[in-house]
């Protein structure tokens, strides 16, 4: 193992890198690997010795590489590619007429005689889609509580699914409309909950129960496939933040 500008490379079939951190509120080593990217994080205490960390590193140097092999590949999106859509595989294929729409297990999409629209294209198919589904979720489940929404918004985050202001500003990611909808409406149901309860306590936790009773296995599909909807690129650059 080698160390060079604040990242430990792990030798062998492939290489990893590990980004070192170091953290004052750490009080002790933590190893992760990002779901979205796969990218490797080890956030030490400060007053740790790299050389302990390393040690730490190689003694985990199996699950690393077993967890960084569960992480999605990137996927492109274009003309006969596969999409999730609904919960459901569709097939991007190219359509007659001028407007996108699902046909069976196929997502048509206009003519792009230069290949350079369809991506574009299909996302802003599915951000409308996740408007349409979202705020009438949302508007719904806010007047079970009795609570007012300021706005609801919709952006491409790759941290969190959604959020919710003290202000009631609920914010989403667009790519929830790939999933099924009932974890959507999960979703939609725990930002509003926020509306009651800015935390994540027990009465919190009362309160999604109470939205939504069935509500643990929805989260628990979006935290084992989660991963999958951020692995689709809607850009011809590398993916990250695509607003």
């Amino acid at each position: 193992m080698r160390v060079e500008n604040g990242i430990a490379i792990l030798q062998g079939t492939p290489e990893i890198a590990v980004v070192l951190r170091r953290s004052g509120q750490a009080r002790r080593l933590s190893l992760r690997v990002s779901g979205l990217d796969g990218r490797v994080t080890l956030t030490l205490p400060k007053s740790l010795r790299l050389q302990d960390a390393l040690e730490f590193l190689q003694e985990r140097e199996s699950w690393l590489r077993a967890a960084v092999t569960r992480v999605p590949e990137i996927s492109p999106v274009g003309i006969g590619r596969e999409i999730m859509l609904h919960g459901k595989i569709v097939r991007i294929m190219q359509g007659a007429g001028p407007r996108l729409g699902v046909e069976g297990a196929q997502l048509l999409v206009p003519p792009d005689p230069t290949g350079t629209r369809t991506a574009l294209r299909v996302a802003t198919y599915l951000k409308a889609s996740a408007r349409a589904a979202l705020v009438p979720a949302s508007e719904r489940y806010a007047a079970a509580l009795g609570r007012p929404i300021a706005a609801i918004a919709l952006r491409d985050t790759r941290s969190r699914w959604g959020s919710c202001t003290a202000q009631g500003r609920l914010m989403y990611s667009w790519r929830l409309i790939m999933a099924p909808p009932e974890v959507l409406h999960y979703v939609a149901a725990h930002e509003v909950a926020h509306l009651e309860h800015m935390d994540h306590s027990r009465n919190f936790w009362a309160c999604v129960a109470q939205l939504m009773p069935e509500y643990k296995q929805h989260r628990h599909w979006l935290r084992d496939n989660g991963a999958l909807l951020h692995s689709y690129c809607f850009t011809s650059r590398p993916c990250a933040d695509n607003g």
